[in-house]
C-alpha cells in the first residue's frame, strides 16, 4: 500500500505514528491528539519548505501508527519508542553528566550500598539524585563511618577466611566472616540505613533512642555509645536538610548557544535558592534549528519518567505540549510543575546567565579543540561513576605471538599526561600459553602486591585493555590481595565499549567525538604500542640468541654478551673481528665474523 493511501487511513483518534525508511528502520517517531490531520500535515503544500521535513519525507517508505486513549498517553510511548529506535529525524538526547543515586540493595541478604549513575530494575531501591554529585559519596561515607554498612564487590553469599581492610578501619560490620557479626545485627544496620536515606528521621531517631536506653540499662555502655553517636549524626544531618528546605526554590533553567549545524545546550540546577551544578549536551549534526520544536523534544526526555522532577522549570520559548507536559510532570510528582518562560526580572536575568554559559560550553566543545586537563578527568568520573576525578591512571596490556614470549606492559597517566618514568614491564612466566586472562592477571597481581609491600597508595583508576574477560581477571586478581572498591575498567577494542567493574550490564558507549573517549583511547593504544614494543625486543634477542647459538663454540652465556654489548644482528654482520673481541675472546670473535661474511 502506498505511503499516501496510509495516511487517508489513519483514525483520528490521538497516538504514535513512526516513519520508516526503505529498510524498515524508524526514522522518526512523533506523537498526535488526531493522527490523522497531524501525519497529513506532511504532505500539506508548502510544508517540505523545512529542510528537516523534506529531508525525513524523501526518505519515508512506509508508516506505522499506534493508538492510544489520550494525548497524555501518547506523550509518554513517544518518550519510549524514541529511547527505544533512536531515530536519526529525532532530537536524541545525549548528555555529558548524569547525577548519582544512592543504591541500596534490598534483594540481598546483607544489603549493601552503593552510589551510582544508573538505574535499574534489579530489585534495589535508589535515592536521590543528589547535587552536586559530591553529596551523594559523603553521605555514603557517612554511613559507612555511622551504619558499617559497606559498598563492596565481595561474594556475600559464602563465608571468606578473613575481612578486608574496611572492617578493619570500622567501616564494615564483615558479615563476609563468619563470628565477626550477627544476622541480626546487620539486618538492624540495614533498616536504619534504608530509613536514614529514605528521610525518615523521625522513626528512626526515635527507635536509636530506644536501644541506645535499653543498652545501658543492659550495662552494655559500650553499644550504648554506638547508639549515641548515631542520634547525634542523624541529628545533624536533619538539621542541614532543614536548613536547606527553607532557603528556597526548587528550579531546573534551561539555556542554549546554536550555531549551525552545532548547538550547545545548560541545564542549572537551582536548589534552596542558589545554583549547585549543571548539566551540558551537545549536539553537531542540527542542519535547522526550531528553538520551540527542540525544547519541547528536550524537556520530555529529560523529565518523562525521571525518578526527580523539579517544582519548576524556566525556558527561552514557549512549545506546543507545555501545558500538557505539565499536567504529566504534575501527576507523576504529586504537586504542581511549572514550566515558565521569564520575561523580565531576576529570572530573566538568570535565564540570560545560563544562555551566557551555554554559549561558553559551545566555544570550550567546538572552538577549543582540547579543553583542559581537568575538565576531563571531571567528565571521565562522572561517565564511569567514580568518586573522584581520577589524578592517576593506571593501564595495562599483554603481548605475545602465539603464546610465545608473553609480556605485560603497565603505563601511567596523571595529571593529564603519560608519565614514562613510572611505566613497567612485566616478563610472565606462571600464565600458560595463549590465556591472556591468567597473563593479565598475573601482572595486576604482581603490581599491586608490590605496591602493598611498599605501602604506596592505589591509582584512582585502573584501566585494562580488553573486554569483560580481562576485566574479570584483573577483578580476581585485586580480590585475591583483598583489594576492594578499587576503581577497574577496561575499553573493548573494536566497539570502543568501556565496561566498569560492578556494572558489567551497562556499559558506557560514549559519542566518537567525546574527549572522555580520546582519553581512554590515547591511554589504551599507549598501553598497547609500549606492550607491543618490549614483546617485539625480546622476540628479536630470541631470534639472535638462537642465530649465534649455531657458530661452533659460541654457548648461551657467549651469545648474551655479544647481544647486552652490540643490540642486533645487523649490527654485528657490520662489525669486523677486532671490533668483536671487545666483547669475546679473539679466536671467538673471528669464528663469528667468519660465520657473518
Amino acid at each position: 500500500m502506498e505511503l499516501e493511501e496510509k495516511v487517508k487511513r489513519l483514525p483520528a483518534a490521538a497516538g504514535v505514528y513512526l516513519f520508516k525508511d526503505a529498510l524498515g528502520r524508524v526514522i522518526y517517531v512523533g506523537k498526535a491528539k488526531s493522527l490523522r490531520h497531524r501525519v497529513r500535515s506532511y504532505f500539506a503544500e508548502g510544508k517540505w519548505l523545512d529542510a528537516k521535513t523534506g529531508s525525513l519525507m524523501r526518505e519515508a517508505a512506509d508508516l506505522e501508527s499506534i493508538v492510544v486513549d489520550t494525548e497524555a498517553e501518547a506523550m509518554a510511548l513517544e518518550y519510549n519508542l524514541i529511547k527505544h529506535y533512536q531515530p536519526r529525524f529525532n532530537v536524541l538526547l545525549r548528555d555529558d553528566k548524569t547525577y548519582p543515586y544512592i543504591k541500596f540493595t534490598a534483594a540481598e541478604n546483607y544489603p549493601r550500598i552503593y552510589v551510582t549513575r544508573r538505574l535499574k530494575k534489579d530489585g534495589s531501591l535508589y535515592f536521590g539524585p543528589y547535587f552536586p554529585a559530591r553529596l551523594a559519596y559523603r553521605l555514603a561515607h557517612l554511613i559507612h563511618r555511622a551504619f558499617k554498612v559497606p559498598s563492596c564487590q565481595v561474594d556475600l553469599t559464602r563465608r571468606h577466611p578473613r575481612p578486608c581492610l574496611q572492617y578493619y578501619i570500622h567501616r564494615c560490620l564483615g558479615p563476609c566472616v563468619e563470628g565477626l557479626t550477627t544476622d541480626e545485627r546487620y539486618a538492624e544496620a540495614a533498616r536504619d540505613v534504608r530509613m536514614f536515606l529514605g528521610g525518615k528521621h523521625g522513626p528512626l531517631l526515635a527507635s536509636l533512642a530506644t536501644r541506645m536506653q535499653r543498652a545501658a540499662e543492659e550495662e552494655r555502655y559500650e553499644q550504648a555509645a554506638v547508639y549515641r553517636d548515631l542520634v547525634r549524626t542523624v541529628q545533624e544531618v536533619q538539621e542541614k536538610q532543614k536548613l536547606a528546605a527553607a532557603s528556597g526554590d526548587d528550579t531546573d533553567i534551561v539555556g542554549y548557544h546554536y550555531e549551525a549545524p552545532r548547538l550547545a545546550v545548560n541545564l542549572f540546577h537551582v536548589r534552596g535558592g542558589r545554583v549547585v551544578d549543571r548539566r551540558e549536551f551537545f549536539w553537531e549534526d542540527r542542519e535547522e534549528f526550531d528553538p520551540s520544536d527542540f525544547l519541547g523534544a528536550l524537556l520530555k526526555q529529560l523529565y518523562l519518567h525521571a525518578a526527580y522532577i523539579p517544582t519548576c522549570v524556566h525556558v527561552p520559548v514557549d512549545f506546543e505540549d507545555r501545558e500538557l507536559l505539565e499536567e504529566i510532570l504534575s501527576r507523576g510528582k504529586g504537586k504542581r510543575v511549572e514550566i515558565r518562560i521569564p520575561q523580565r526580572g531576576a529570572k530573566r536575568a538568570l535565564l540570560d546567565l545560563v544562555r551566557k554559559n551555554a554559549e561558553h560550553s559551545f566555544t570550550q566543545r567546538f572552538r577549543v579543540l582540547r579543553p583542559g586537563s581537568q575538565a576531563i578527568s571531571e567528565a571521565l568520573q562522572a561517565a564511569l561513576t567514580l568518586e573522584e576525578p581520577p589524578r592517576r591512571i593506571e593501564s595495562f596490556d599483554v603481548s605475545h605471538l602465539h603464546g610465545a614470549e608473553t609480556v605485560a606492559s603497565l603505563v601511567v597517566w596523571e595529571k593529564g599526561r603519560m608519565k614514562k618514568s613510572d611505566y613497567r614491564k612485566f616478563i610472565l612466566r606462571t600464565a600458560a600459553p595463549n590465556d591472556d586472562f591468567a597473563a593479565l592477571k598475573e601482572a595486576v597481581g604482581r603490581r599491586y602486591r608490590r605496591l602493598q609491600e611498599e605501602n604506596k597508595p592505589m591509582p584512582d583508576l585502573i584501566l585494562i585493555d580488553g573486554g569483560l574477560g580481562q576485566l574479570h581477571a584483573a577483578a580476581d586478581a585485586l580480590e585475591e590481595l583483598a583489594i576492594i572498591n578499587q576503581p577497574l575498567a577496561s575499553i573493548a577494542k573494536k566497539e570502543e565499549i568501556i565496561y566498569v567493574h560492578g556494572q558489567e550490564s551497562e556499559p558506557v558507549v560514549l559519542e566518537r567525538h567525546s574527549p572522555v573517549l580520546h582519553l581512554v583511547q590515547q591511554i589504551r593504544d599507549e598501553t598497547h604500542r609500549f606492550a607491543l614494543t618490549f614483546h617485539r625486543q625480546r622476540r628479536a634477542r630470541r631470534d639472535l640468541h638462537s642465530e649465534l647459538e649455531k657458530i661452533p663454540g659460541v654457548g648461551a652465556k657467549s651469545a648474551r654478551k655479544l647481544l647486552e654489548r652490540f643490540g642486533s644482528l645487523e649490527r654485528l654482520r657490520e662489525l669486523t673481528a677486532e671490533e668483536l673481541a671487545r666483547a669475546v675472546p679473539r679466536p671467538l670473535a673471528r669464528r663469528v665474523a667468519d660465520y657473518f661474511r
